[in-house]
């Protein structure tokens, strides 16, 4: 039997011992009740991946998972990723990117390091972008590392008409080889030749909500196609600002065992610098979008 029925951004009918909480008045939410570990009906996996689209970002914490689990949950929502960077791969399941600064035997074991990381969204540089993200604690710093989302759909909603008219069709470049050169280490030659840059467009269609979002990051988009270098940059810079406005923002401060999945057709995200000296561990799966829906138009 329901335990509690929600409404709007929380459960319809979920048959489960649950319950939700907003994580910021526009977007986001926590579930509570859940146990990723366990087997989920296809009624109630429904509810949570609506919840998920709806919001944006999805949050479970007091998880007990392990690498095994993570990968099971995630494939629910679709086709899993093998990311370019193979070097940075767990050893055991390859559909799990390591984001850490834990060296071991003399090599690092994870990506990014300890540095801040700017504004991006996961693999808007393929040609058919990563619907999603899962990212899960292993190893935390005492302070420090807080990743940050920032919802482009209700960016775009907010701007003003004549902003909206002046985006309509345009193209912008995403480049990981530009990413790497400003937040992370270069690519070899063999992933460079695999991830070359792409055109997406500014303003997307989500492929689900058909709601439209902004689809550019400081991270990987160094121009707007077809408009002067000048024009180009004043727009990104203006955009860019807007964007990561605080009411379009959620600040997460890690807690070891918290899981969260977020819409990466509508949300971009950063990290914030911690401690060199501390330990954090972080391990990722990226969701595939499903058939007919990776065309971000």
């Amino acid at each position: 039997m329901c335990i509690q029925l929600y409404i709007g951004r929380g459960f319809r009918g979920l048959k489960m011992a649950v319950s939700t909480r907003p994580l910021t008045p526009r977007f986001g939410v926590e579930i509570k009740g859940i146990d990723i570990r366990k087997p989920i009906n296809d009624r109630d996996f429904a509810e949570i991946e609506r919840l998920w689209y709806e919001n944006g970002i999805v949050l479970f914490r007091k998880q007990q998972f392990d690498e095994g689990d993570i990968v099971n949950f995630s494939r629910r929502f679709g086709d899993l990723e093998v990311h370019v960077r193979k070097e940075f791969l767990d050893p055991m399941f390859p559909e799990l990117l390591q984001v850490s600064n834990i060296t071991q035997n003399g090599r690092d074991v994870g990506i990014l390091k300890d540095k801040e990381l700017g504004w991006h969204h996961d693999q808007s540089y393929m040609l058919e972008p990563a619907i999603g993200s899962m990212l899960c604690a292993f190893d935390l710093p005492k302070k420090g590392g807080d990743t940050s989302f920032a919802n482009l759909a209700v960016a775009y909603e907010e701007l003003s008409p004549d902003m909206k008219l002046k985006l309509e069709g345009l193209w912008a470049t995403h480049s990981y080889a530009y990413f790497n050169g400003t937040w992370s280490v270069p690519t070899n030659e063999a992933q460079t030749n695999r991830t070359p840059p792409v055109l997406q467009p500014v303003v997307r269609t989500h492929p689900i909500t058909s709601r439209k979002a902004l689809y550019i990051n400081q991270g990987m988009v160094p121009m707007i196609d077809g408009i002067s270098e000048i024009e180009s940059r004043n727009l990104l810079d203006y955009l860019f600002e807007w964007m990561v406005r605080p009411s379009f923002v959620y600040r997460h401060k890690w807690e070891l065992g918290d899981a969260i999945m977020w819409d990466n057709a509508a949300t971009i995200h950063r990290r914030e610098a911690f401690d060199p000296a501390s330990r954090r561990l972080m391990k990722r799966t990226t969701i595939r979008p499903k058939d007919g829906l990776g065309v971000p138009f």
